[in-house]
């Protein structure tokens, strides 16, 4: 699944440990995620939709 979360969050001025911490996840997790090793579940999905202002659909497109 490809996302947006990286260029979100850096427009937001986000670190990956800021928005870990925001949405309740390891720092590793969001590089995870942003660098496409990992899925997040969907309440993960989101929190990251909530905490970056957007929504769920806006952040993730299938692949």
């Amino acid at each position: 699944m490809d996302n947006q979360i990286k260029e979100r969050r850096e427009q937001l001025g986000f670190s990956q440990g800021a928005l870990a911490k925001a949405c309740g996840v390891s720092r590793q997790t969001i590089n995870a995620i942003e660098n496409n090793k990992y899925d997040p579940t969907l309440a993960l999905a989101f929190r990251l939709a909530q905490t970056l202002g957007t929504t769920v659909d806006q952040l993730f497109t299938p692949n």
